[in-house]
């Protein structure tokens, strides 16, 4: 019995991600025009540009469209875009060099409805372009104009104002898109720096809906207007921040967290933090899931053990830098944690092989641990092992300590784990690696760059799932590589770089057998021969980057060559 498509959309809606819909529309016309109308996401780069017309024209319910390592004129792709007649809703045009104004203007003219918009590290930003976002989408809710590139020529120690330094935001632009964007929830101000308290006024005054506000490295924004952000913004639910507390903390930004009883989330990354401040936040009795101190000083460990006590239902915690941090108090500190999800413990250098296991035994949701640069591998192995499949992420870079049997048995008591990255972990050698990925077959990530223990990775196993091998410095031969070509069938990025003893028939094996592969580093590869790379695009037409050996620089006409095959080959 044929089922309907309605039934068919239902079913291919619980993949992950869009990138599993090429597979299903090849098997018959049906199941690509199904596929079709159910992307929803475009990403635009160099290599999508010949082609976007017949893109738009395939997907026709694309909500969100981003831009990726594009150098093309974005004013011209965005009036294509115009005309399409496209539902967007979301639009990504950061790290661009200019600010697309033509292009928005056509945009809003057809598209007013857009309530996404990422302008961030953008070049020349300034209070007329703001004001023109607000009168080009009047329904925007979500706005990011953090880190404008303010160009090579800015100077921060140059005495500045808006008539001197024409291209920076102030205070007139945001009170220009406050003023125009009421329906306004999210907005990331980081590094605009000269906007004042005055900003947020304008934001809190005009914008009633606003939940979510970023000013990280924002110097003239004071205590004194965050506090009355938290006071007169009834909807607040995450505020992202940092340096406070230079030279200490006012009064009143400690006391406006008891007016903010909508906060969810807090981030108060690179501050001076005391106890104080700490105690402040536990007797507010937020509904706080989320909270951020990484790189904050002189609070200890009293204020956090009370803060936590008082947050037993945080999902998401880093204290990254906590340097007073040790096995026996984290282990106290996990009392708290039970329903944390995320936890950052990296260049917390007294913890090691103890925290880890006590934190996959006593907080049974976690799915992804950061202890980056800590002492893991130092520890004896507790003798009360619980498996926690709950776990998805590992991230133990740059531990020097960490060796094959912790790395097993880190497998052993995660062993539904996706992400794993122990770049520069000089302990781990093949032997650790290989069982790792023997007994984690979920593994999509793995980051093994710089791991001077791994002479040589010979999988000679399937790996079914592994779409990302970082594999920088290593001694990978050319028998090693063909090896991964055949073992991981969905592999699509591969990067090489530095793998001194890698030639061209290893690289051939990889090309012609994954056949998914879409961007690959070879860079510092020097016994490969530059002239691999036409072959490389000729031949597996997924292929999306490619960055060749050094001293490769493609001309004009090679780069347009490639680019007419679909493939970005970046210098060498």
């Amino acid at each position: 019995m044929e089922l309907p498509e309605e039934c068919w959309e239902s079913i291919f809606s619980f993949l992950e991600h869009h990138r599993y819909f090429e597979p299903l529309s090849l098997v018959c016309n049906r199941f690509l025009s199904i596929t079709n109308h159910l992307r929803r996401t475009l990403t635009i780069t160099d290599p999508t540009l010949e082609s976007l017309p017949r893109l738009l024209l395939r997907f026709p319910n694309l909500t969100t469209i981003v831009f990726r390592d594009f150098h093309g004129n974005l004013d011209s792709v965005l009036s294509q875009i115009s005309q399409s007649g496209l539902p967007l809703k979301s639009l990504d045009v950061s790290n661009q060099k200019s600010f697309p104004l033509l292009g928005l203007k056509q945009l809003g003219s057809k598209m007013k409805n857009l309530t996404e918009l990422n302008c961030s590290n953008i070049g020349s930003l300034k209070d007329s372009d703001l004001i023109e976002i607000g009168n080009c989408f009047p329904f925007l809710e979500v706005v990011d104009i953090s880190y404008p590139d303010l160009g090579s020529g800015f100077s921060p120690n140059r005495s500045v104002d808006s008539k001197s330094f024409p291209s920076l935001v102030t205070d007139y632009g945001i009170l220009g898109l406050a003023s125009t964007l009421r329906r306004l929830r999210k907005i990331d101000l980081s590094g605009n720096t000269f906007i004042t308290d005055q900003a947020l006024v304008s934001l809190s005054l005009n914008c009633l809906f606003l939940s979510e506000i970023g000013i990280r490295d924002c110097d003239f924004i004071t205590q004194n207007g965050i506090a009355l952000t938290m006071c007169t913004s009834g909807n607040l639910k995450s505020i992202f921040m940092n340096g406070i507390g230079i030279p200490s903390i006012d009064v009143c930004f400690k006391d406006s967290f008891a007016y903010a009883r909508s906060l969810c989330e807090l981030d108060l990354s690179n501050s001076f933090i005391s106890d104080e401040l700490l105690c402040s936040v536990a007797e507010a009795c937020l509904p706080l899931h989320k909270l951020v101190l990484s790189r904050c000083v002189c609070f200890t460990f009293d204020g956090i053990y009370l803060l936590l006590s008082k947050y037993q239902f945080l999902t998401y915690l880093d204290l990254e830098g906590a340097n007073f941090l040790n096995d026996e108090s984290m282990l106290e500190l996990t009392k708290f944690l039970a329903n944390l999800t995320f936890i950052n413990l990296s260049l917390c250098s007294k913890l090691t092989s103890s925290t880890f296991f006590n934190l996959t035994r006593n907080c049974p949701l976690l799915s992804t641990i950061n202890m980056e640069r800590t002492n893991l591998g130092v520890e004896e192995f507790p003798t009360e092992i619980v498996v926690n499949p709950r776990v998805k992420s590992l991230h133990f870079a740059w531990n020097n300590s960490l060796n094959d049997e912790c790395i097993k048995m880190a497998a052993h008591v995660c062993p539904n784990i996706e992400v794993l990255d122990v770049t520069y972990c000089s302990g781990i050698t093949e032997e650790g690696i290989l069982a790792v990925l023997k007994s984690c077959l979920q593994i999509r990530c793995l980051e093994i760059s710089r791991c001077e223990g791994v002479k040589n990775l010979e999988i000679d196993f399937e790996l079914p799932k592994l779409e990302v091998l970082e594999a920088e410095g290593l001694g990978i031969t050319d028998e090693a590589l063909t090896l991964i070509g055949k073992s991981c069938c969905r592999l699509s990025h591969l990067n090489l770089e530095g793998c001194l003893n890698v030639t061209a028939r290893g690289v051939e094996g990889v090309v012609v057998k994954c056949k998914a592969l879409k961007e690959m580093n070879l860079r510092w590869c020097n016994n490969v021969s530059v002239d691999i790379v036409v072959w490389m695009v000729l031949s597996r037409p997924s292929l999306r980057k490619i960055t060749p050996p050094c001293g490769s620089v493609p001309t004009v006409n090679q780069r347009e060559f490639f680019l007419r095959h679909g493939c970005l080959v970046r210098k060498g």
